[in-house]
C-alpha cells in the first residue's frame, strides 16, 4: 500500500485510523471492514434557510427606498435648479433663504 503524500492533502473526509492488523486480516479473507462514524446533524430549526431569503428581501426593500429617496432628491434638486434659472431670466436669484438682486430696478 503507498502511503500518502504528506505535503498534499488528501481531498475528501478521511476515514478513522484502522489498525494495520485489522486491515490486513480483512484483505486476506475479504471480510468488509466496518466504519462506524458518529453524525453530528444539528437539532432544531434550520435558521439559515429562513434567514436568507428575508436578508435577501430586506436588501431589495432597503435598496428600493433608497432609489425613491435618490429621484426624490434629484427632483428636487432640478425644481430647484429650474426655479433659479427661471428666477434669474425674470428678478432677484434666491439659493438657501438668501436672495440676491441681480438687477437694480431704474428710478
Amino acid at each position: 500500500m503507498q502511503q500518502p503524500d504528506p505535503h498534499h492533502p488528501i481531498p475528501g473526509n478521511l476515514a478513522p485510523h484502522i489498525p494495520a492488523d485489522v486491515y490486513q486480516r480483512a484483505q486476506a479473507t475479504g471480510q468488509p471492514v466496518v466504519i462506524v462514524v458518529n453524525g453530528t446533524d444539528p437539532t432544531g430549526f434550520p435558521w439559515r434557510r429562513v434567514l436568507i431569503p428575508f436578508a435577501i428581501a430586506g436588501a431589495v426593500v432597503a435598496g428600493g427606498w433608497g432609489l425613491a429617496a435618490a429621484l426624490c432628491w434629484l427632483m428636487d434638486v432640478a425644481a430647484h435648479t429650474a426655479t433659479a434659472i427661471a428666477g434669474a431670466v425674470a428678478g432677484p436669484l434666491g439659493v438657501g433663504g438668501i436672495t440676491l438682486k441681480l438687477f437694480q430696478p431704474k428710478k
